[in-house]
């Protein structure tokens, strides 16, 4: 999964869940900025930062290995 698809991914899912990005970051612990620049495809997230939102929002991501 690239940052692009993560990022429709995770808009989408919080977007069917009704959460709005401030109230994601706070219970994800994340920054609010940070939210935004996963969301946006500008950033390229560390594992647990993932592994954090996807939490929140009820998601689980499996990485394949080659």
């Amino acid at each position: 999964m690239n940052t692009d698809q993560l990022a429709a991914l995770l808009v989408r899912r919080r977007q069917i869940l009704s959460i709005r990005q401030e109230d994601l970051a706070a219970i994800a612990g994340v920054s609010l900025r940070t939210v935004k620049a996963i969301e946006s495809g500008r950033s390229n997230p560390r594992w647990q930062t993932v592994e954090q939102l996807t939490k929140v929002l009820g998601l689980t991501i499996t990485i394949e290995l080659p």
